[in-house]
């Protein structure tokens, strides 16, 4: 385990997780900001998942995958990306659940529970997160978190999803920005060895 906190465990992935990534991937919703259609198996299999897991020889940082602590059930991922050369100054976090838990918190809970292992032993630097700026909900999560809004960009796409008229969104929180005070009741978490 990476990471525990009141309500989700966060481990690393898997061989094995491809059905639970590919399962995650094939909702709609899930999708609706980030590619509007399902993440082929096939992708899934030979580059989403290889990339996952050659990013854990890198360092600690990476993406995670995110367990109930009451079911045991795979509800989604979270992580801390590093760039290409697994450098943790510059570190990009990133979140998706399944629609099951959407509107209960696990987000929030979960990025404040990975800025604060970032911030306090992976020598991180800087988090920052980009959504559609009609994303109202991820936007909600990175507030909650403490990214401030930082700028809105456009991106030209060939097949644009519907609001990309309305362009993307970047926030960041810098370690020396960040108040570790500022975790609220119910984020406490338990770290575990990797």
């Amino acid at each position: 385990m990476f990471l525990e906190t009141d309500r989700l465990v966060l481990r690393r992935f898997t061989e094995a997780d491809v059905d639970n990534l590919v399962w995650l991937d094939s909702d709609p919703d899930v999708m609706r900001y980030l590619t509007g259609e399902p993440t082929p198996r096939a992708e899934i299999e030979t580059e989403v998942l290889p990339k996952i897991l050659h990013d854990y020889t890198l360092g600690q940082a990476g993406r995670w995958a995110a367990i109930e602590r009451s079911t045991g059930d795979f509800v989604g991922w979270l992580s801390l990306q590093p760039p290409d050369d697994g450098s943790t100054a510059s570190v990009e976090l990133g979140y998706r659940l399944t629609k099951s838990v959407w509107g209960r918190g696990y987000a929030t809970e979960g990025v404040r529970a990975l800025i604060r292992k970032g911030f306090t032993e992976l020598d991180v630097h800087r988090v920052w997160a980009q959504t559609m700026a009609v994303n109202t909900a991820s936007r909600r999560v990175m507030e909650k978190a403490g990214l401030k809004y930082v700028r809105t960009f456009h991106v030209h796409f060939d097949d644009p999803l519907p609001g990309t008229e309305h362009g993307e969104v970047e926030y960041e929180l810098l370690r020396t920005d960040w108040r570790p005070s500022t975790v609220h009741e119910g984020d406490s978490m338990r770290e575990l060895d990797a």
